[in-house]
């Protein structure tokens, strides 16, 4: 069994658990989990980076430049998912 068979196991059965737990958590949750996930994210950003330094074109480096973009759009748009449900609880103006 190749690497590329085991990676996309350990993917597939990753995918599985991660939705179901997900599915299972209450909606006051989902913010203060996203709160993690953004964090999360940003350590991938870091691990992509490194991963990503050299300028020659290899399916490493590929990989890493696909984490940067993905892991960026997740981070984005945590923060402004976050940022409008925190103006929900501020003073009217």
């Amino acid at each position: 069994m190749g690497p590329y068979l085991v990676g996309l196991y350990v993917f597939v059965l990753a995918a599985f658990v991660g939705f179901e737990v997900i599915a299972k958590v209450p909606p006051t949750l989902h913010t203060p989990l996203m709160s993690g996930a953004n964090a999360i994210s940003g350590i991938t950003i870091v691990g992509a980076l490194l991963s990503a330094r050299t300028a020659e074109v290899s399916t490493g480096n590929l990989l890493g430049a696909l984490a940067i973009a993905l892991a960026t759009v997740n981070v984005v748009g945590g923060f402004l998912v976050t940022d409008r449900m925190l103006r929900m609880f501020g003073r009217k103006r």
